[in-house]
């Protein structure tokens, strides 16, 4: 996947904006139910872009109902209406997770493994922007929301960053929400696995930033 570079000129340098402007690029669809005891699959889009200091992120989901209990950083997001991103660089230290639910409120952690993670501070988590958008479908039983996120580039901090132009690593996509009334699990990049598990970098899909 090739993640174009955004330049601050071409937005009015808000949330707002940007998000309107991610609305003009190509999304990828989150598509894969690689569990079978977990077919739900609900409508979800992603379109990434980058600039000289941050990443951006804006999800577009369609599903049949929502849940948004938890408001406070590093909390189980994951049992909420999920969105999430994981990312890894060409190196052996470990690979980024960042988990959002429906009202914007983050999760981040950074290791080699799901058993092996350290959530990152809430003073590192909090310089993350989001604004999100729900609205209910008319004479449809759907919800629809969107989720803008602006991760700066200060939040990886287990590496040194000036810029990612240029850079290459792999990365994977995802929906979950483990206590909505159907629980799901669906993936970008398609994933091998027993039981529910996207901490698997190895099903990882490559990534490369404009």
């Amino acid at each position: 996947m090739l993640v174009s570079n955004i330049n601050k000129s071409a937005y009015d340098d808000s949330l707002i904006g940007l998000s309107s402007l991610l609305n003009g690029y190509e999304s990828q669809e989150i598509v894969y139910t690689p569990w079978i005891d977990f077919p739900y699959k609900p409508d979800v889009r992603v379109a990434i872009a980058h600039s000289d200091d941050y990443i951006f992120l804006k999800y577009f989901v369609t599903e049949n109902s929502i849940r948004a209990v938890n408001s406070q950083i590093n909390s189980s997001v994951w049992e909420d209406s999920c969105v999430e991103f994981f990312i890894h660089f060409n190196d052996d230290k470990g690979y980024y997770n960042f988990e959002f639910n429906c009202i914007g409120t983050p999760l981040v952690g950074f290791g080699k493994s799901r058993s092996e993670r350290d959530l990152l501070t809430t003073e590192i988590v909090s310089t993350i922007q989001t604004e999100s958008f729900i609205s209910k479908v008319k004479k449809k039983d759907a919800v629809c929301w969107e989720l803008s996120v602006a991760i700066p580039l200060s939040v990886f901090n287990h590496h040194s960053f000036s810029s990612l132009s240029g850079k290459e690593g792999s990365a994977n996509f995802y929906k979950c929400g483990d206590q909505l009334p159907v629980p799901h699990f669906v993936a970008w990049n398609n994933i091998q696995s027993a039981e529910p598990n996207f901490h698997l970098p190895e099903f990882f899909g490559e990534i490369y930033f404009q």
